[in-house]
């Protein structure tokens, strides 16, 4: 990655500082050790620059000497992070225990991207962002500014594409971005050691610029508007601010005479004002120097196998915090191992995380909630910064059973997770839950109709198992019309009344595919579930019974991707159902069928509870079998 100068952030951005040692700080430092258990209170920070340190460009050093906590960096950048990982080890007190560390990260681009293409997200929002990325060590921000509903950045040369007119009125019309709030975003990044890479999508996701210009970028008229936009844009932010342009390039649904020759173009247009292109893989080819973005799991086995991809490239493969659901997600970005590799190279530069509005949003808001953000973010940040050998699988989207490592490194994890929520993001409302340690039995998917006992049972594991993944790991049933089974047993002391999220299905938020919400006293897709054979019903009536059955991808119906999520669809984000245990061990079984196709079958089951703060916290006393 590009050298670039970051100006010096002391004054470190966490949400509110907890009782971290330095094993539960996040990401997990390369090299720790401790003196003692005796905290002291930091009286003065001794922090500086030096560039004949021993260490890669972000690397850094801190430790504790009496009341002076004395930070070396080999940049500035360096310094934010080590600043950071001082933040986290200061208790509500500001006492920190006597440690010494050595720190640097596996991968140089460690990136989260947020789509104000399709729904806009303010400046004090983005910063609040920036603000998180940088306390778990994310330096770059990708920004999609432009999508098929909207094009959000400040035009003189055009001023009809900051028309609220032209955009649909679901989705923010006439709202952009100003120069001067674009500079402003820029430099606040810069100052947390956090990069702006802006990007323009060209030639797809440009039905507004149709609508508004009655012709496609390729053409002659569009290339020729297109230059405009992009020489107005480079003369008002400078390449220094912003080395890197995305040119999007992907899902380009219409024949081009030379779709290629297009990108060649940009991608000269781009060096002539020293910028560094990036491009979506797939998408249309771009040249060899080219930073791809890879986004499809085709590609991401075949790196997997070869270990070979002939471009730089940016891990976006491991999944779009969009889809599946916030449980299944927390234990993927884990379980993953980034770019295939243990660490970056010239090509394998690192990740970024995506975070799609293809649904229309209720309210900014809505977007963290309903995508497990912040928490979900963390096991990213921690992959990206450590790296890793990687666990072996082939289903990352699976929890593995005790016999792989990975299990017990996430159940580990999960703990650091759960102080984090609890001490790191106090005014955070999070809905989640350490889970992965929950066992199942599951039989392999089969037609409907095939009675239980004469189904195949298999191991399972977490909170939210993917059935669809769980059918091809098993060589089970992936059609249309399907069921499964699911068991597990639950141990209390006592006779009580526990509650937790229960879901038979996820809904792509990518689109609104789904079964939707179940009949009035009934689970999603109709299914059952029991404790001791007692039926376990949903925790209130339905308000919207039956509503956003949708068994099709919804992605090119605007009507309907512009209905906005509400909460008794998202399990994580509803009232968690009552169940009564007795004392010893209880049976709970859940019976799941589809009617329809979708790899987004996830049954979902986590314990919860409301903690003395008031926010959901782990049920206390379970055991499982």
């Amino acid at each position: 990655m590009k050298n670039f100068r970051f100006a010096l952030v002391c004054l470190v951005m966490v949400c509110c500082a907890g009782v971290l040692t330095a094993q539960e700080l996040i990401p997990t430092p390369v090299e720790v050790s401790y003196k003692g258990k005796k905290k002291v209170k930091i009286e003065q920070v001794d922090a500086k620059v030096d560039a004949s340190l021993n260490l890669p460009e972000e690397g850094y050093t801190l430790e504790i000497k009496g009341t002076t906590a004395v930070l070396r960096a080999k940049t500035a950048q360096g310094l934010v992070w080590a600043n950071a990982t001082l933040a986290q080890l200061k208790d509500e007190d500001g006492l920190v225990r006597i440690a010494k560390i050595k720190d640097y990260p596996a991968f140089p681009i460690r990136g989260f991207m947020h789509d104000t293409g399709r729904n806009f997200r303010s400046v004090e929002n983005l910063k609040k962002d920036i603000d998180l990325f940088s306390a778990y060590k994310l330096n770059v921000f990708h920004w999609h500014l432009t999508d098929n509903p909207a094009w959000r950045i400040e035009s003189k040369c055009y001023p009809q594409l900051n028309d609220p007119k032209y955009c649909p009125a679901a989705r923010n019309p006439g709202k952009f971005y100003t120069y001067d709030e674009i500079r402003d975003v820029i430099k606040y990044a810069k100052e947390r050691g956090v990069m702006i890479i802006p990007e323009l999508d060209i030639p797809g996701h440009s039905q507004y610029f149709w609508t508004i210009f009655g012709c496609y970028m390729e053409s002659e008229k569009g290339m020729k508007i297109l230059d405009k936009l992009f020489a107005e844009f480079f003369a008002e932010i400078s390449a220094e601010d912003c080395p890197y342009i995305h040119l999007g390039s992907d899902e380009v649904r219409r024949k081009m005479k030379d779709a290629e020759g297009f990108v060649r173009y940009y991608e000269q247009f781009l060096a002539k004002h020293n910028r560094i292109p990036l491009v979506w893989d797939p998408g249309i080819k771009p040249s060899s120097t080219t930073v791809c973005q890879i986004w499809n799991e085709a590609i991401k086995n075949s790196i997997a196998e070869n270990k070979t991809y002939k471009n730089p490239y940016v891990d976006s493969y491991m999944g779009y915090l969009n889809h599946s659901n916030p449980v299944n997600n927390m234990h993927r970005h884990f379980l993953h191992q980034m770019c295939a590799a243990e660490k970056g190279t010239d090509r394998a530069l690192g990740g970024i995380l995506c975070l799609w509005n293809d649904v229309r949003l209720a309210s900014e808001e809505q977007l963290f909630p309903i995508n497990g953000m912040p928490l979900v973010m963390l096991p990213f940040a921690e992959r990206a910064w450590v790296g890793g050998k990687g666990y072996g699988l082939t289903y990352d989207m699976l929890v593995p059973g005790p016999e792989n490592q990975g299990h017990h490194d996430l159940v580990a994890f999960e703990k650091k997770l759960a102080y984090h929520r609890d001490h790191q993001f106090k005014d955070v409302d999070c809905h989640w839950v350490a889970n992965a340690h929950i066992p199942w039995q599951v039989t392999i998917p089969a037609a409907q109709g095939t009675k239980m006992e004469d189904m195949k049972w298999e191991k399972a594991y977490g909170g939210s198992v993917n059935l669809h993944a769980f059918a091809k790991a098993h060589e089970g049933n992936t059609g249309k019309s399907r069921i499964a089974y699911l068991k597990t047993e639950i141990y209390s002391d006592e006779d009580r009344e526990i509650s937790a999220w229960v879901s038979l299905e996820t809904p792509s938020r990518s689109t609104r595919r789904s079964a939707g919400i179940g009949e009035q006293g009934e689970w999603e897709t109709g299914g059952k579930v029991t404790i001791n054979g007692e039926p376990v019903v949903p925790p209130t009536p339905w308000k919207e019974p039956g509503m956003y059955s949708y068994h099709f991808s919804t992605y090119k119906y605007p009507d309907i991707q512009n209905l906005a999520w509400t909460n008794e669809q998202l399990f994580w984000m509803r009232e968690p159902a009552k169940l009564k245990l007795k004392k010893g061990w209880n049976t709970l079984l859940i019976e799941a069928p589809l009617h329809y196709s979708t790899p987004f079958w996830y049954v979902s089951f986590s314990p919860v509870e409301v903690g003395k703060d008031g926010r959901w916290t782990e049920v206390k006393g379970l055991q499982y079998r």
